[in-house]
């Protein structure tokens, strides 16, 4: 199977897994697999980061060695696709204390009531905000200013959703 080939083209569901089957687990196919998401070809790197948003639970150690990489690229990028499964990726991640970059923080924070982004840039922008912010107080106290914000705009059911589940989390760790 030819990986470069196939995510230039238009791939589906089942093109997917067998991508993620041959990657997973395989250090070096996983690395292949990055540098196909680095790609300057748009559809062969949004293809590879949506393969990446399907790799299973064991692969997630190798994720997180690149979440400062994929934050670099999240913070200047300017495609909306590549956004969204880089914001998809990010998100399913944990952060400690120690683990969290203030320029991706400050990048969440800003995008959740901008309206020139995406519901779901600013859905996993929510979520991201939130596993960064519920170490700190304060941090807390910025998000949920940011939530507030929220309800003088149009919302589509999924930003609601993001908003309700971030609001009760917010909640229980505030009892």
């Amino acid at each position: 199977m030819n990986i470069g080939e196939l995510l230039s083209q238009k791939i589906n569901l089942p093109q997917i897994k067998s991508v993620v089957s041959w990657a997973s687990g395989s250090g070096d196919n996983l690395n292949m697999l990055w540098g196909f998401a680095r790609s300057d070809d748009r559809r062969t790197s949004v293809n590879a980061l949506w393969v990446m948003t399907h790799l299973p639970e064991t692969d997630a150690e190798w994720l997180l060695s690149l979440r400062d990489e994929m934050i670099d690229i999240l913070l200047t990028e300017t495609d909306t696709g590549k956004k969204r499964m880089l914001l998809h990726l990010l998100r399913e991640q944990e952060y400690a204390v120690g683990d969290i970059r203030t320029d991706f923080l400050d990048y969440c924070m800003s995008k959740i009531n901008s309206e020139c982004e995406s519901y779901a840039v600013r859905g996993y922008c929510i979520y991201a905000a939130y596993k960064m912010s519920r170490h700190f107080p304060e941090l807390l106290s910025e998000l949920e200013g940011h939530l507030y914000m929220m309800q003088y705009q149009p919302l589509s059911p999924g930003l609601k959703s993001a908003l309700r589940q971030t609001k009760s989390k917010i909640s229980k760790l505030k009892i």
